[in-house]
Formats: C-alpha cells, structure tokens, sequence
C-alpha cells in the first residue's frame, strides 16, 4: 500500500524544492501533452485507481469533466476513452523524465552525505585496515540510483581505495503469503539492479537464505570490511539485522541507512506518535534539510579481483517453492525504470486530477506508485522532488499528494518502528481495545468465512467488486481498502479475526502488501489507529463507521460494480 487510507483535507505547507544548477534543464524538455504533473495517492499509496491494464499503461488524458456519480450514461464515457492512434502518440512522447533526472543527479556528484540519515549498529565504527571491499546489503530499497544506502556505501568504499559489492538475501519462506505476484515483481526488478551494477563496475550477488545464515560467511570469505544497509521497521528484517549483527566479528563496522523515508524514521520522532497531526510538524520542520536532490551513484574506481556469479533469472524465479495461482498483473511493469515511466505518465497526465478526484474509485486520478516505492525500485524523495519541480501546472494538487506520500506514509514507519505488536488488537489504543472488547459478542448483521471473502462471495456487489480487483489486477483504489477493511470487521466472529483476515488478503493479493502501509490501513480501519472515537453503534463500537449507502454518496457505485464485479462469481 502506499500511503494511509484515511485521506482529509490538510493545507501542507511546503519548503520550495531544492534548486538544481541547472534548473533551466526542464526548460529544454520536449512539452508534454496535457498539462498534467504527479502526485501519489495512495490508498496505501497503496492502491491505485481501479484501472484496467489498459487505462494505466495508456496514461490517458480525460478530456471532459466527470459527470456526478450515477447521472452519466455508460455511452458518454466510453466516447471520451482516446483512441489507440492517441495513446501511442503519448507513448512516443515518453522518456523526457528519466533524461531529466539523470542530469540533475550528474550536476549533485559532490553533494554530502546527511550523517543523521544512518545509525550505527555494531560497536565498531571505522575499518580495519586489510580490508578488500565494501559491501551494501539491499534489502527494502531495490534500486541503485537515489538510493542513500548505497551512495552511503560508495562514498566509503572511495574513501578506502575499496571495490564495492552488493548483496541481495533471497529466501522464500512456506507461507501462503509467498506467491509470484510479490517475488516475480522483486526478481525482475533485482536483475535490472544487477544489470546497472554490471554498468557501474559494482559487483552484484544474489544469495540464497536468510541473511544471518548465509551473510556472515559471504563475508568472511571475501573479507569485507565494512556494511552497510538500508531500514524496515518491520519486526522480520529487523530479527535479520539482529542476527548479522551477533554473527559478524567485533571489527566489522554495521550501519544502517533510512533510504525509503525523506525524514529518516529517527530522525523525524523518537517515538510513537499518535496520529498525522502530532507527527506532521516535525516532519515538514526537516524537509528543508532532508528533502534534497541525491546525488549519482557513480562507476566505480576500483575493480574487485573476485566477481559475481553469474545468475540465471529465470531458473531463480522458477526454482522458488511458490504459490503460483496468485499471478503477476500486467499492468505493472517491475523495476526503476517501470516505476519512473509511471511516475512521468501521473506528472503528465493523472497529477492534475489528483487534488479533485483523488476519493473517486471511478477516476484515474492516483500515481499508482505504491508497488514501485514498497519495493523500493522508486525513491519517494525522488517523486517527491519531481512532482515538486515539474507539477506546477497542477499546484492544487501537489500539497495532498505530498501530504500522503511523505506525512501518512512516514507516519506508518514510526508505527511500525516504535510499537512492535503493530499487526494485532493489543496494538491498538486502550480506548479501541476497550470497545472492540464490549461489543464482541454483538450480532452481526451477516457472518462469512476467510473462504468466502477471499472468493468475493457476499451480499455487497461493490465489496465484491473491490475484492475481486485485488485479487485479479494486485491493487484497490484507497477510499475502497477502507470500506472493505470496515466490512470484514462488521462480517466475522471477532474484531481478531477480522484484522488477521484483512491483513492476510491484502498480504496474499496486494501487489504493495507486506508493508507498514497495509498494516496501518487494516488497523486504522479496524481497530482505529491514528483516528478517534465515533458514536457508539453496534459491532464497531466507538470505530469509525461506514456502510454502502455513504459510498453511493461519493462516487458512481453502480458504475464500479459493473466494471469488476465478477459476471460468474465462484460458488
């Protein structure tokens, strides 16, 4: 998921974006057709907008205005959809951003490193003289450029007159949760990492299992003096940075980089913040220090004696005991360069609808983004930076993106990082435990099995329509997630059962799942985290409350029930 769910209206007050030397550069770019610029909603940035494969490959333009929900006929929309000359006129047209970014990070090579991005793990800070590499262990941030982790690493590496390596732990754990939707997307992303290393005279390896099981030796043999990687605040990486930390020598400096936030997790609180308000002012106060342009990770000067293995994608991919029945969607094109082609078809054609349409599950209004940053093959300091310099055309629109990209998604690492029992209801805030706890017992209107509601088989045809979105395209637009996440909790046994069955089918099908955004947008639907008490009602209690009638109020239900809604649902 990419940001979370829960949207208001927030003014942001931004600091103006970093001045590139040459910012005149943009000037020199080929025009755009439409004014347009890029703004990540994301119901988790999470979702996108419930688009088929060909509405978001496309990036069509919308040329009329949205009608009200429900008083537009099904004719009229489909005589605005450009034609197929059109859209390969827009893709003829596309590349100009990543021509733009690579000259604006060539014109940073001698930026410096921010020293409160990382933190020391080990006891030993500096290395031991001897030493015959550098070595980035990549883990969440699956990319090379923009990545602070890895410029972290190269910088050292320079300082040293080391070659420097990077490492990839691959493990498929037996779960239903493994399934090639998740791992195709990460290896076909990893294997244009490794391509680009090959570029920059950067040694790439791929291990197989878990990280304290085969990194320590992986170090060792090739005596390494140092490593460096990137930060989840999630409790499984952080058990893996535990367990290289016990199982690395004394002299062998650890540290850790907060790549994937634009205020790094630490920096931006030292605790668990209640909700966006407490945490908002703290980090907009850093974004003039921390929302910078990064700088090129450059060739590397100095060539290791001893290169990769050579890896065969394909058979690595095929050699995976996974759930193969949960597909790769076609719409998402995996890797940086998938993820920047979508980021140039949002500032160009979707950004300008965002700060208007951005809650219409109908609209293509969303960046799409959120598999591209949960993988880490985009940077949101880049997309930040980007939809900062380039959106101007749409400036409605780029404070509530910036809002959910920055301030909600942030928001969702500081909970993760600072309250360990984040995917269960003893994470909750008293008062939500408390009145989940006294209405238990209620009647529920309806009661379905985990079985039913993963087969989308319920009385709500616009649930349905939501569920089935997910599990056929990887994604459900972020006004969607919160209603079906309310509805699981109004439909099971308990309120437990209900977040361990959200957070199972947004894991299993969400092509952003796994993620702190998911986690956050299960509890904040469910258990109401970062959010307040309502009027008490049965089986909710005190959580906020929505129900199908205030849906029809906001968007054209009838119109999304028709466009996924399965003909011949399963029985």
């Amino acid at each position: 998921m990419f940001c979370i769910w829960r949207r208001r209206k927030v003014v942001l007050t931004l600091p103006p974006p970093p001045r590139s030397p040459r910012s005149l550069a943009a000037r020199r770019v080929p025009p755009r057709r439409g004014d347009s610029s890029s703004s990540l909603s994301t119901g988790q940035l999470h979702l996108g907008p419930p688009l088929t494969c060909e509405d978001v490959m496309s990036g069509k333009k919308r040329t009329a205005k949205s009608a009200p929900a429900g008083k537009q006929p099904a004719a009229k929309l489909r005589k605005s959809a450009p034609t197929k000359e059109q859209e390969e006129k827009v893709g003829r047209a596309g590349g100009w951003l990543q021509d733009l970014v690579m000259q604006q990070r060539s014109e940073e090579k001698e930026m410096k490193f921010n020293k409160k991005r990382l933190r020391v793990i080990s006891d030993a800070e500096k290395m031991k003289p001897g030493s015959e590499g550098v070595l980035y262990w990549m883990s969440r941030d699956q990319r090379v450029q923009d990545n602070w982790a890895l410029i972290r690493a190269q910088k050292l590496a320079v300082k040293e007159d080391l070659p420097l390596h990077i490492c990839f732990c691959l493990s498929a754990p037996k779960s239903e949760l493994s399934t090639l939707r998740h791992y195709g997307f990460m290896l076909k992303g990893l294997e244009e990492v490794a391509e680009e290393c090959k570029a920059l005279d950067i040694q790439f390896h791929l291990l197989h299992g878990s990280a304290g099981e085969v990194l320590p030796g992986f170090i060792a043999d090739r005596s390494l003096g140092a490593v460096v990687t990137d930060f989840s605040p999630l409790k499984e990486p952080l058990q893996w940075l535990e367990d290289v930390k016990k199982a690395l020598p004394n002299h062998i400096p650890l540290i850790q980089v907060d790549a994937h936030n634009v205020v790094p997790c630490w920096v931006a609180s030292p605790k668990l913040e209640y909700s966006a308000r407490t945490i908002r002012g703290k980090i907009t106060n850093h974004l003039p220090e921390f929302l910078t342009d990064l700088p090129l990770v450059e060739k590397h000067p100095h060539t290791a004696t001893r290169t990769a293995k050579p890896i065969d994608w394909d058979k690595t991919l095929a050699s995976l005991q996974i759930d193969r029945a949960v597909s790769e969607p076609q719409w998402a094109t995996p890797g940086t360069k998938g993820g920047m082609a979508m980021l140039e078809s949002f500032i160009d054609v979707r950004l300008k609808l965002f700060g208007s349409q951005r809650n219409d599950p109908n609209a293509n209004a969303l960046s799409n983004l959120s598999p591209w940053i949960r993988f880490g093959h985009l940077s949101a300091q880049r997309v930040a930076l980007q939809v900062q310099r380039n959106g101007k055309h749409a400036s409605q629109s780029v404070p509530p993106f910036i809002e959910e990209l920055v301030v909600r998604r942030e928001l969702t690492d500081n909970y993760c990082f600072y309250n360990k029992k984040y995917g269960s209801l003893e994470g909750a805030y008293e008062w939500a435990q408390k009145t989940l706890r006294d209405h238990a017992n209620d009647e529920r209107p309806f009661l379905y099995t985990r079985q039913q509601l993963e087969e989308a088989q319920t009385h709500d045809k616009l649930w349905n329509a939501a569920q089935y979105q997910m599990v056929s395209e990887g994604k459900m637009h972020g006004f969607l997630r919160m209603y079906w996440a309310k509805k699981i909790l109004e439909w099971m046994s308990s309120p437990e059962e209900a977040l361990s069955t959200a957070l199972y089918l947004n894991d299993r099908y969400s092509l952003d799942g796994q993620d702190p955004n998911g986690f956050v947008g299960c509890m904040w639907s469910i258990c109401g985290i970062h959010d307040q008490g309502w009027a008490e009602r049965a089986v909710f209690g005190k959580i906020r409350y929505m129900n199908y009638k205030g849906c029809t109020r906001k968007f054209d239900v009838p119109r999304f029930e028709r466009k996924f809604c399965p003909k011949n649902p399963p029985k």
